[in-house]
């Protein structure tokens, strides 16, 4: 008896889970940058994002995810936590350094938020519903575009449109990369125009900031993200938070993304659970 209704309820799941991904379609490789502007070789092979988004639902909200890797690695994947969920996901690639140099990471970033706030509303997405995260170098693209408002200017949109930005783990000094190609020192702290903290102000979308254990984490990396927090409030912005995940590494996405999902459900007032 025990046994069968074991099975029973392992028969609801499964057929559960078969209707959340029957529910949902996934498109991949989709250039985002117009076809005038696919010139370069190298642009048209990195510069193209993934969507999955949810098929019986309108009005969802969607999250923009840049993968890490220093901005000289990694390539577009889907959390999976976020997959199969009232939730759209988009993940875009973006050129690498030293292929490119700044600002050209910053720039692909910018063009792919700029296609999703374009394109959403055809997928059933409320293009005011349009959160950017991402972990690591991820995150300083997150924090960059949404900060730096010129970036999005480029393409016709209003960073402010961002329902809320929130970087994993990103540097909000000049990127180590950055440095690197200015022939700048690593041991110093650069804050220049690629520096996030450079572009505090009082009306950015709502900012929520989360790293690893200070004790675990790349050095520094807390402190300049709770850099970046005090510089926002005393600015005078009304919606920055910070979480520090106690006893993770630098590798902190998969208890991250929980809160990711409560900050999409305060701000967007949606249920992005199923």
């Amino acid at each position: 008896m025990k046994r069968a209704f074991v099975f029973s309820i392992f028969i609801l799941l499964s057929l559960n889970l078969y209707a959340q991904k029957e529910a949902h379609k996934t498109e991949l490789n989709i250039p985002y940058y117009p076809a005038a502007m696919q010139t370069d070789e190298y642009l048209k092979e990195r510069c193209k994002l993934d969507i999955h988004y949810p098929l019986n639902s309108k009005g969802f909200a969607t999250v923009v995810w840049f993968h890490g890797g220093n901005l000289v690695e990694g390539e577009k994947f889907f959390p999976e936590e976020l997959l199969y969920q009232n939730l759209c996901v988009v993940s875009a690639n973006y050129r690498l350094s030293p292929k490119v140099k700044a600002p050209a990471y910053i720039q692909d970033a910018a063009a792919a938020v700029a296609w999703v706030f374009k394109n959403i509303e055809k997928y059933g997405g409320d293009p005011r519903k349009i959160f950017v995260s991402g972990h690591s170098a991820g995150g300083y693209l997150a924090s960059m575009v949404g900060l730096d408002k010129q970036w999005l200017n480029a393409h016709g949109v209003d960073a402010n449109q961002i329902a809320g930005l929130i970087p994993l783990s990103g540097q909000t000094v000049t990127h180590s990369t950055v440095r690197d190609e200015q022939g700048l020192p690593q041991g110093k702290v650069i804050v220049d125009k690629y520096a996030p903290i450079c572009h505090v102000r009082k009306d950015a979308p709502p900012l929520l900031l989360i790293t690893g254990d200070r004790n675990l984490e790349i050095p520094g990396r807390y402190e300049e993200n709770f850099y970046l927090h005090r510089l926002m409030e005393i600015a005078g912005h009304k919606e920055t938070g910070l979480y520090e995940l106690q006893g993770y590494t630098h590798m902190m996405i998969y208890p991250a993304l929980p809160l990711l999902i409560n900050e999409i459900e305060r701000i967007s007032g949606l249920k992005a659970r199923n």
